[in-house]
Parts: C-alpha cells; structure tokens; sequence
C-alpha cells in the first residue's frame, strides 16, 4: 500500500493511504455529514476546487453506478475518507471508488482520522490543504499552501459554454447554468419543462429573447459576489419573468435586491439538516452544498422576505420577493443525494409560471 498525506495550511499532517490518481492540487477542505450519496458528491459541480472529506467512516461499499451522475466530469481536487471499500456490493454497482477516482483523475487518501479533521475544521474553519507523497517536505508544502490563493472562476470552469436545449411540450424554462447538478433537470424534465441550459455569463437580453416562461438559476461553485455579470441580468429578470433560485442561484436573488452574503466558518455541507419552512410550519430535511450564506440582517432594506430558516445555525434558508414572482431556496429541493421533503417547491414553481402567463 504506497502511502500518502493530507497536509493543511496550520501545518498540520495527516498520514495515511493512497488510493485515485497523483494528480494533487491545491484546494479548499471541507467535510460532508452524509451517510451515503458520495457518488452525486463527487460528480457535484459545486463542489470545483475543493478537497471533500466525508465524516461518514465507510464509503464505496455500493461502489459508482451509471445513473447516479450529478455531471459527468467532476470538478473535485480531491476526496478524504477513514475506509475505501474494495470490493463493493451492489447490482447497479460498475466501478469501484478508486477506478473511478483513478479515471476522473482524482487523487484520494484513506486512512487518516477523519473526526479529528472535522473537530479541526469546525472549530478553525475550511482551509487550504493539499496531498502529497510521504517524502514531501512539509514545510516547503504548508508555505506554498500559505501563499496560494483560492480561485475565484469555478462557475466559468463548470459552467457550459454554449446553450443548448432539452426539447419538451410544456412550459419554457431557461435554466441559468452556473454548475448545474443533473438532478435539476430530471425535475424539470419530469413536469413535462421545455429547457434551455446557458451559460452563466447569459445577459437578461439574450434570455427574454427566447420568451421564457420563467427562468431557473442553478447552484454552483465559489463567492457569488465573484458573479457580477449573473447579479445584473437577475435585476433586469425581476419582474419580467418567474425566478426561481437553487442554492448558489438564492445568494445571486439576495445579492440582486441588496442583501449581502458573508462565508460561513466551515458551511453546510450533508443531507441530513434541518430546515424550518416560516410559512407553514413545518420541518423539512434537506441536502445541502455551500459555503456561503445570506446575512438575515441585511434582508431588511429589501423587497425580500425570509421564508425558510436553519435549525441548526438560525441561517437564511429561503426567500421569496415581496412583489415579484421570484423566490429562492438556499438547500436542495432536488436532493439527489438526500431527502425530498422539498421537491414540492419544484411544483410551486410550475403553479407560479401558470399563473403568470395562464
């Protein structure tokens, strides 16, 4: 078993096993509370430029399927976890997680004390960590990583960069792709939506020329006040079509009308939180991805009304416009992996573009 190490910028030193690729990259670690599901982790576009550990110790005991794709290139810099399963059980099972790894060019490690590095990272914060043979220099290591600065272009690396539609008979959707996971489009697809993916840097122009019937902005990777050009074209969206937002699309609605968006120390990141919906009461559990959120102080200068809230932190989970058909949702409601005691609001969508353009 060839060894290898985890080695974040504190200097710290996590030794264990290789698995994946060599191809060692500079990244962002952060960990990931779900117990399943790692399969739609890697392939979620969101996650582009980090290193994700998973809190979970077995992963690859179902090993990598061909239906559980959230994008068919993965924009992970690398994946952490205490057991890599070899030898996966499962009928839809056609890789195992290091095959996968080693074709996506992936580098892995196994064998490190995960909780460790997730008591680290609750109480520091993410930081910049890096893989690297045993005979590294660590301290040449912990200085480069001290010195590298994080990329600020993942959604224009994930993004699409041409449109293209998903031909259908019902309403007409432009969805603004930023890092879209599958699992968006299988909604859509499956309420009969009659899509066209664009790339992210789409003017409000271009989209209201192909007369859609609302528009959906995607999750995705990164600041959203990186997405200048994003925030612009969903001011001059309000009040012309229905909007919907996922995750990175509800910061970039917030951003549009005012609010402001500040990191979280070590973000959000299973499916197994807790959201309170403010408008009916009741407790939905939720997949989330980010690391960025919504400042609820800074909701009160705009026309945008909190209607769902963390249980955990107290942080905005949703909102919706005071005057415009245009509402958000910080979580998942596609799960994909996860629960969906939110896909409704995939259908809340569909009844708000009847309404408007009957």
């Amino acid at each position: 078993m060839k060894k290898r190490k985890l080695i974040l910028e504190d200097g710290s030193v996590y030794e264990g096993y290789a698995f994946g690729s060599d191809n060692y990259q500079v990244g962002e670690l952060v960990f990931n509370t779900g117990m399943s599901g790692y399969q739609e982790v890697l392939s979620d576009l969101s996650y582009c430029g980090q290193i994700v550990m998973m809190t979970y110790p077995m992963i690859g005991n179902y090993g990598i399927n061909r239906d559980d794709f959230e994008s068919l290139d993965p924009a992970v810099f690398g994946f952490v976890v205490r057991e890599c399963c070899e030898m996966p059980s499962n009928f839809r099972s056609d890789l195992t997680l290091d095959e996968f790894l080693k074709l996506k060019n992936i580098p892995g490690i196994y064998g490190v004390d995960t909780r460790s590095i997730t008591r680290k990272l609750r109480s520091s914060g993410t930081m910049r960590a890096i893989m690297a043979d045993e005979d590294a220099n660590v301290e040449e290591v912990v200085q480069m990583l001290k010195e590298t600065e994080l990329m600020h272009d993942q959604v224009a690396r994930v993004s699409t960069q041409k449109p293209f539609p998903i031909p259908a008979r019902g309403r007409k959707v432009v969805l603004m792709d930023f890092g879209a996971k599958h699992g968006i489009i299988r909604e859509l697809s499956r309420r009969h939506c009659d899509l066209i993916v664009v790339p992210y840097n789409t003017s409000a122009e271009s989209i209201l020329a192909l007369h859609p019937d609302g528009v959906m902005l995607s999750n995705g990777p990164g600041d959203p006040k990186d997405m200048v050009e994003a925030i612009e074209a969903i001011r001059e969206l309000m009040g012309k079509v229905v909007v919907f937002g996922i995750c990175l699309g509800h910061q970039l609605i917030s951003l549009a009308n005012g609010a402001n968006t500040v990191k979280l120390k070590f973000g959000h990141r299973g499916c197994n939180h807790p959201v309170l919906n403010l408008e009916t009461g009741k407790v939905e559990m939720t997949s989330q991805n980010h690391g960025y959120a919504v400042e609820m102080e800074s909701l009160k200068n705009t026309d945008l009304v909190m209607t769902h809230q963390a249980l955990n932190d107290k942080s905005v989970e949703g909102v919706r416009h005071a005057k415009y058909p245009v509402f958000s949702v910080q979580y998942h409601p596609e799960a994909a992996p996860g629960p969906e005691d939110s896909n409704y609001l995939f259908d809340q969508f569909m009844e708000l573009m009847e309404k408007e353009n009957g």
